[in-house]
């Protein structure tokens, strides 16, 4: 496949998970999310977010009836939370190790797309270790922050 393809093809599937999180996101805080509750929330347009929608509708991971709004189906409520979800464990393992939260926005944001399922799987086992030996991890973060 061409570069040119395959970045494309990355960023809109980056883009599907961006939205998928943050409808869920929507729907957990308020019970249900909107096409001008979505564009509010990234900072897009609400013409930008029908586009996807639609295409979210298209491919089986929500319902969506114009001007009345969204729900997730079974399928993208799954992947909705399996973003969630590493979102959180990517988050909460730099957190542990008392990086900015600025920092850690930034860079989960980047890494989030990116990590293979074993090297989530890993960090999710290593941050519980580090809670488990409190020692090791001041140890750890006394190295991280002598930069």
């Amino acid at each position: 496949m061409p570069a040119a393809k395959t970045t494309a093809k990355l960023a809109a599937s980056q883009a599907v998970e961006d939205y998928l999180e943050r409808i869920l996101e929507l729907i957990n805080t308020k019970g249900y999310a909107r096409v001008v509750d979505i564009a509010q929330s990234l900072k897009i347009s609400q013409a930008s977010v029908t586009n996807m929608v639609q295409r979210l509708d298209g491919e089986g991971l929500l319902h969506y009836e114009k001007y009345r709004g969204l729900v997730l189906t079974t399928a993208g409520e799954a992947l909705a939370r399996n973003i969630t979800r590493r979102h959180q464990l990517l988050t909460d393992f730099l957190k542990l190790l008392g990086l900015d939260d600025e920092v850690i926005y930034h860079d989960v944001e980047g890494m989030e797309h990116h990590i293979s399922p074993p090297t989530l799987r890993a960090i999710e086992i290593l941050t519980r270790q580090l809670e488990r030996q409190p020692a090791l991890l001041a140890k750890v973060c006394k190295q991280t922050h002598e930069n």
